[in-house]
């Protein structure tokens, strides 16, 4: 639809979009930090999987990606 101006109306505003590549950016960061740290030699246990950067750092990245995606959506945009 649009209004009087000609413009149309989008249910998110800039503001919303740019939160969403934000949030989508930690999201993705997240999952990086956690990849890696296979062994080669299945018969060797690696334990870099522990690492403080695979178990906290990351989960948390992820964790705050989808809070910054959630209120990207709920925030009410003023244009």
């Amino acid at each position: 639809m649009a209004n009087e101006k000609g413009k149309a109306d989008f249910a998110f505003g800039r503001i919303n979009f740019t939160l969403m590549l934000i949030g989508l950016g930690l999201i993705l960061l997240g999952f990086v930090l956690m990849a890696g740290g296979g062994s080669d030699d299945p018969a060797v246990f690696d334990d870099s999987i522990f690492s403080f950067r695979r178990i906290t750092l990351a989960p948390l990245m992820v964790l705050a990606g989808f809070v910054v995606e959630i209120v990207a959506i709920v925030k009410k945009s003023k244009d």
